[in-house]
């Protein structure tokens, strides 16, 4: 984790370090799924609920129906934690912001529960699966 992530993460003391980290990570995951992995410059930038859907996505894969608890362990209770944590980022000039962003663009978010518990489903390795007889792996 980059040092400038850190310090602020301990100086405001309201999320972990790794919350931070999280989030850049999930930047490309955010890009892509807006269909901007293409753009250059500003055009690549995400609104607030873009980013949202990103977080989920990742939060996802990595962690599946742990993600919300795991966020929350980080200080991340709502989506709009992800705004404030966002808008830290941009006042220490570790992100930027276009004139219509807002941090009011995550208050709509989602339920961490209903996003990774209860809408869960597992999704299990093909091999897993029996062949029918004669049937080559990779048929």
């Amino acid at each position: 984790m980059s040092d400038p992530l850190r310090k602020l993460a301990l100086r405001d003391k309201r999320y972990a370090p790794e919350a931070y980290a999280f989030l850049f990570d999930s930047l490309d995951t955010a890009i892509r799924l807006a269909g901007r992995e293409q753009a250059e410059g500003a055009d690549r930038h995400v609104s607030g609920q873009e980013l949202l859907a990103g977080l989920r996505a990742h939060a996802s894969e990595l962690f599946g129906p742990l993600a919300g608890e795991v966020w929350r362990r980080w200080g991340v209770r709502e989506s709009l934690d992800w705004g404030r944590i966002v808008f830290l980022l941009v006042d220490e000039g570790l992100l930027n912001r276009q004139e219509q962003d807002s941090i009011e663009d995550f208050r709509a978010g989602f339920d961490f529960d209903e996003a990774f518990e209860r809408s869960y489903r597992p999704q299990l390795p093909p091999e897993l699966f029996p062949r029918s007889p004669g049937e080559r792996p990779g048929d």
